[in-house]
């Protein structure tokens, strides 16, 4: 089993923190907070960049915006992961607020959060079915949508978050915001994702009710029980968190639930779906019904969504490397994945469906 994929290492070249000059780093009264820090740096993930900070016999995990790109509202980076003690047992604790991180090249937002030791899962090195049988790898991709069913159910009045986004016209919004990201940020010509785009402006659902949702929930953004790798112990990377419609949020994890028959540049970076015994999408959507109690309805809409977020997410990412604003080589082959995403678009618009063979 690759359970020491997420093994922090050596920071990358020009990606420092500079712990010294980081002001409150180990806020709020974190024992050894006095001693010199250790910093280093996570390899996994291709978004914002992450770190474990050690002092002492204390650990944390210190998340920053990449460099290149403009930080996130501070407001976002106040609310993200853990800053709700006790409302939901799997988010981390944050253990500083939001403050300004110092480096050789920027200022950036940033916050601190515990440390939860577990297992990460990601595509590579691939687990394999050894790894995770049949029988495991269905608990496990159920398990993961029973927690995103869960942190739909949280009472977000009772938690003091009504005011953490703006549920009205929600979808139309991010229908417009992405595809506005997409825009800036498009280095090939691809039709598909330009079709994607039209075709979620013309076919707006009705808006649900809100509640707290994620905006970015897969596997690799679960931490699982060392001793079960079936059992979710904490979900990771809040900074996309809101108030929206939850079938969004169901369509992001659609999106991202690789099935076999999916385009190969897919299952590269996000294949960790296409173990058998994996639930297909299909299943997703019939196991957040039953556990959540919400119609989800034809879900197409929202997977098509999906997608075409993943597909502008990437080419963010893309567009940076071809830039020369970061030199990491695992960028270099990343208009495949946002071709495939078009590609799969295509697909789900023209059979209807949202997997193979459904």
């Amino acid at each position: 089993m690759p359970t020491d994929v997420d093994r922090p290492r050596a920071v990358r070249p020009g990606e420092e923190v500079d712990g010294g000059r980081t002001p409150g780093l180990l806020a709020h009264g974190a024992a050894g907070a006095d001693r010199p820090l250790e910093i280093r740096q996570f390899p996994s993930g291709y978004s914002n960049l992450t770190y474990a900070v050690s002092s002492g016999t204390q650990e944390f995990v210190l998340r920053r915006p990449p460099f290149a790109r403009p930080s996130s509202r501070p407001t976002t980076w106040g609310r993200s992961t853990g800053c709700w003690p006790g409302c939901i047992p799997s988010i981390p604790r944050r253990r500083a607020p939001s403050r300004t991180a110092t480096t050789p090249r920027s200022s950036a937002p940033f916050y601190v959060m515990e440390r939860v030791n577990g297992v990460i899962l990601r595509a590579q090195p691939a687990p394999t079915p050894a790894d995770l049988p049949l029988v495991s790898a269905r608990r496990l991709g159920l398990a993961v949508v029973d927690e995103l069913a869960a942190i739909h159910a949280l009472d977000v009045d009772a938690a003091g978050l009504a005011d953490l986004g703006r549920p009205a016209g929600y979808i139309a919004r991010q229908i417009d915001g992405w595809t506005r990201r997409y825009q800036r940020a498009q280095t090939d010509g691809i039709p598909q994702l330009d079709a994607a785009a039209s075709w979620l402006h013309a076919n707006l659902p009705a808006e649900a009710d809100a509640t707290l949702i994620h905006n970015d929930y897969k596997h690799d953004n679960v931490v699982l029980a060392p001793d079960d790798l079936t059992r979710v112990i904490a979900v990771l990377d809040w900074e996309m968190c809101t108030l929206g419609d939850p079938r969004m949020d169901l369509g992001t994890t659609l999106g991202y639930w690789i099935e076999p028959d999916d385009p190969p540049a897919l299952a590269g970076m996000f294949g960790l779906t296409t173990l058998p015994g994996t639930p297909t999408r299909a299943d997703v959507v019939r196991r957040y019904g039953e556990t959540s109690g919400r119609d989800v309805g034809d879900p197409l809409f929202f997977y098509v969504y999906g997608v075409f977020k993943i597909a502008v997410i990437v080419q963010q990412i893309y567009a940076r490397y071809r830039q020369g604003h970061t030199q990491d080589p695992r960028f270099a082959p990343l208009i495949h994945v946002v071709r495939g995403c078009g590609e799969m678009a295509a697909a789900a618009l023209a059979s209807g469906r949202i997997s193979q063979g459904v």
